[in-house]
């Protein structure tokens, strides 16, 4: 399927369900075309259903490419099985809706996959009054979790939950009063910062949320795709200062970047490895287990940021669920 695989070629069954946040592009689209390729049922969650439907055709016309080929491991279908659900993770009001629509439609889902996530240079509150990055990248996520938590604890053995965070999260300071950036100007506001904070976010959901799944079912991971080449990349790199847009041409230079391909490896190898059914509190980079830094390890920042978020998203779980996670 080309290039060098840092993950198994497995057979997974169409029964089996997966969500791709921000699937029809990038990362999100090579990791979900794989997953599809190889069975399972695959969900594009993303804004666009325009570009989603196009993403679907693309993956088709892979997918049909790889058969000629004669490509090994590929699923005994004649289309792949890839939907759209519409989920806007600027807007909370959207993430309610399509958690609502999923559990509606009364599938089973083995696999949450949390790959959405933007960048930007200016500072942006949500019309949930939320700092942008926070938002699109750690709490919709926080949130689709949270919904559809009682719906992977009863679809069955070995339901994951993968997050992409980043080694940006090493750079990330946890501070709960600048979470939603209040103090900071257009002048002041540091984008990077945020992202950074954002990545951070995610390892620490991943702790708190294994101490609550501790004995179910559902596991939690998170990955770092890389140093990727995507649009996103790009666009960022446009807007950057000259520090970062140099460290980016000298990281691209020197091959130490990935295709949007490599870049999703890692995803696909959390979602589908065997090894890994059981497995959780781990960051994956290339595939391997990675060492966590200290400051993402500490239980009591976790525990705030699980309150605070549970604050933030309130209106938008219902009442059992929301204090049930409040309790744990």
């Amino acid at each position: 399927m080309g290039g060098r695989q840092s993950f198994p070629v497995v057979t997974l069954p169409r029964e089996r369900v997966v969500i791709v946040t921000g699937g029809n592009q990038g990362i999100g689209y090579q990791t979900a075309k794989r997953i599809a390729m190889m069975g399972a049922t695959v969900i594009l969650a993303c804004r666009s259903e325009f570009k989603a439907t196009k993403a679907i055709e693309d993956m088709n016309r892979e997918f049909q490419e790889e058969k000629r080929k004669g490509t090994s491991g590929l699923a005994p279908y004649d289309q792949l099985s890839v939907d759209f659900m519409k989920l806007d993770c600027t807007s909370l009001k959207s993430v309610r809706e399509f958690t609502d629509e999923f559990k509606a439609s009364g599938r089973k889902l083995h696999v949450l996959l949390c790959n959405a996530g933007i960048n930007t240079v200016k500072k942006t509150i949500t019309e949930d009054g939320n700092e942008l990055l926070f938002q699109v990248n750690y709490l919709s996520h926080f949130l689709i979790a949270a919904s559809l938590l009682p719906v992977m604890k009863m679809s069955g053995p070995d339901c994951r939950i993968v997050l992409l965070s980043s080694l940006w999260y090493k750079s990330g300071k946890f501070e709960v009063k600048t979470i939603n950036a209040e103090k900071e100007t257009p002048a002041t506001y540091d984008s990077d910062h945020y992202y950074q904070k954002s990545k951070l976010y995610m390892i620490m959901m991943m702790y708190k949320m294994n101490r609550v799944l501790h004995h179910t079912n559902v596991t939690v991971t998170c990955v770092h795709p890389g140093i990727v080449r995507t649009n996103m990349m790009e666009e960022f790199q446009e807007q950057a200062t000259c520090f970062y847009r140099g460290a980016i041409s000298c990281i691209n230079c020197l091959g130490l970047s990935k295709s949007a391909e490599q870049g999703a490896f890692t995803s696909i190898n959390a979602v589908v490895n065997p090894n890994l059914t059981g497995i959780r509190d781990v960051y994956f980079n290339n595939s391997k287990p990675e060492a966590i830094k200290s400051h993402a390890r500490v239980t009591e920042d976790q525990e705030t940021l699980w309150q605070f978020s549970l604050e933030r998203v309130k209106h938008h779980l219902p009442e059992d669920i929301l204090e049930d996670l409040r309790t744990k």
